[in-house]
């Protein structure tokens, strides 16, 4: 059963086409990499894949819906309740610890506070973060502020998960440590897990690898 399909969708950028007809899909459970030189439109693609930017009619549907059918409150929503978002940086919010960050898509849902902050613990828990639940982003090493990213995307049980160039910022032991982290709770999890990358280790630990060569996507 695939979670999200492209179907010979066109991303662009304006008036220029980043990517043409690209047809993928992410099947549950499924672990998929795309990679490709800088510029050839990998960070658009996934932003579209998420809603974040407004896709074609007809081109992205994400368990069977159609996502440029949506209006932007819509995708918002689905997004939000049903997919886990990992950005390069993080992107935590400097003014809350790392207990608080996780718990926050969670507590927007609706789910009671407390709930909410007891799943965040537990993932924290699970990531090796037991002991920094109540630091804030600038008191944790850019691999724990990747842990904390990670714990937020899969605390309010996803579908899919898409991470843009998580490791980016990392070393390499560190990043081979985030990653395997990333590639298990989504396993554990049961959700699809959607991954843009530059760095050949991640692409190792995926059950299927694309690139974007001159404006098409294909196996590697």
């Amino acid at each position: 059963m695939s979670i999200l399909e492209l179907r010979e969708a066109t991303i662009s950028i304006g008036s220029r086409a980043l990517i043409v007809s690209a047809t993928m899909s992410v099947r549950v459970g499924e672990r998929v990499a795309i990679m490709g030189p800088s510029g050839s439109g990998k960070s658009t693609l996934l932003q579209t894949i998420a809603g974040i930017r407004t896709p074609r009619p007809d081109q992205v549907l994400f368990e069977g819906q159609d996502l440029g059918r949506l209006n932007p409150a819509a995708r918002d929503n689905l997004r939000l309740s049903r997919m886990g978002v990992i950005f390069q940086f993080g992107e935590l919010l400097s003014e809350l610890t790392a207990l608080e960050n996780v718990a926050l898509p969670s507590q927007y849902l609706g789910v009671k506070r407390s709930l909410a902050r007891e799943r965040a613990a537990q993932w924290l828990t699970a990531l090796g973060l037991s002991g920094l639940q109540h630091m804030r982003p600038d008191q944790l090493s850019g691999g724990q502020i990747q842990r904390v990213a990670v714990a937020r995307a899969m605390a309010h049980g996803p579908r899919l998960v898409v991470a843009d160039e998580p490791t980016g910022m990392l070393d390499g032991a560190t990043s081979r440590e985030v990653v395997q982290l990333l590639v298990d709770s989504a396993k554990s999890a049961g959700a699809g897990l959607l991954v843009v990358t530059h760095d050949p280790a991640v692409a190792d630990s995926c059950d299927q690898v694309l690139t974007i060569v001159d404006g098409h996507l294909s196996a590697a």
